[in-house]
């Protein structure tokens, strides 16, 4: 547990900064507010602190042509003249990113992230190799999906602190409406269980059938996409109806979108929330205007982490629910243009930007009371 920042609460005392002292850091005003109504801030308390995140790496592609994918753009030859070079300063880029999501918060990197975009499991070998993560020693789990374009999800963990004990990818099986014998190839689902502290912990990674063709007449895939979700979540509430779940993903829909309200079955009070149900953190972020993405002067909020009723609960012997939010630091807007503030993209206009992504990164801290 020694990775693991310690957050210290002092009775009746609700700190207006976060301080840190040695290997401990105090709630903020806000925290120490909702755990005070817990009674947690009656006596003095530690709790560890851990991040879960996930990121749409925008296209992390490698140089080389796959005579399996159609990723022809992104090679020296091709549209995008994706070289070496533009490769490694991407890779340095996103490494940079993931090494400090939460970090001011847990002490380090995420110790469970969820990533979409990424092409094969050398572009994932080649990022946590980078120096900003080496040290962190990140394990892999990926498996490589019938996406046409060769984009796959994956799942990036500390050895130290998280043992996977299972994992599996399951195929999204959607057909096209105009003929329903051919089938739409696009993203599996990752299942991964495993242990965190002790706790057995299921987590879900999604990149969801995009929006292509239109919100409208692109919805029933996500549905589809959704519906399977679902199906992994109950299998897995059927063993135990306690379990913790994270479901997380780029969804290509909002908090709002039936998708996700109707299919999924998200609440966004945990008040409301029953034995095996979905709490969605975002949906009160994207209800005040806060997103992700931007597009024509809107913004969407598609990537999102939802957990199970479990995780929700204010009682933190074990790991639960903290706080959740978009990572959104200054650097990760683009400064100037059209686009002045919107995420940005490593790719634009057909040349390399020296950006990031065109989407924020999402996280939540999860936080356990210490003996």
């Amino acid at each position: 547990m020694t990775n693991f920042r310690s957050l210290s609460l002092k009775s009746g005392v609700l700190p207006k900064v976060v301080c840190f002292k040695m290997k401990y850091i105090l709630l903020s005003l806000f925290a120490c507010a909702i755990l005070t109504a817990t009674g947690f801030a009656q006596e003095k308390n530690q709790y560890a602190i851990v991040t879960v995140a996930f990121y749409n790496m925008e296209n992390l592609f490698d140089f080389e042509d796959d005579p399996l994918t159609f990723d022809n753009d992104r090679t020296p030859d091709g549209k995008d003249h994706w070289t070496q070079e533009m490769y490694q300063a991407k890779l340095k880029n996103m490494a940079q990113v993931i090494s400090e999501i939460g970090a001011e918060e847990s002490g380090g990197p995420p110790v469970i992230i969820g990533l979409c975009e990424i092409e094969n499991r050398q572009v994932l070998e080649d990022l946590v190799n980078q120096p900003s993560l080496i040290k962190t020693d990140y394990g892999i789990i990926q498996f490589d999906s019938p996406d046409w374009r060769g984009i796959d999800v994956a799942l990036l963990y500390q050895k130290r602190l998280f043992t996977p004990t299972n994992y599996k990818s399951v195929p999204l099986y959607i057909y096209d409406s105009l003929d329903p014998s051919k089938r739409v190839f696009t993203r599996d689902q990752l299942v991964v269980s495993g242990m965190l502290d002790g706790e057995l912990i299921h987590v879900l990674v999604n990149h969801w059938p995009s929006r292509r063709g239109g919100e409208a007449r692109s919805s029933p895939k996500r549905v589809r996409a959704a519906k399977l979700n679902r199906h992994l979540i109950d299998s897995l509430f059927s063993r135990d109806p306690y379990a913790k779940i994270i479901t997380m993903g780029d969804f290509n829909d909002d908090p709002t979108n039936r998708s996700i309200k109707k299919h999924l079955r998200t609440k966004n009070k945990r008040a409301d929330l029953k034995l095996k149900e979905l709490y969605n953190p975002m949906e009160r972020l994207f209800k005040k205007g806060i997103g992700t993405l931007a597009w024509r002067d809107n913004w969407n909020l598609f990537d999102q982490i939802i957990v199970s009723t479990e995780l929700t609960l204010q009682d933190y012997d074990s790991y639960r629910l903290f706080k959740a939010g978009i990572f959104n630091k200054p650097y990760l807007a683009n400064p100037k243009g059209q686009f002045k503030g919107y995420p940005f993209r490593s790719f634009n206009n057909g040349s390399f930007t020296g950006g990031y992504s065109d989407h924020f990164p999402v996280y939540l801290f999860l936080i356990k009371e210490k003996n």
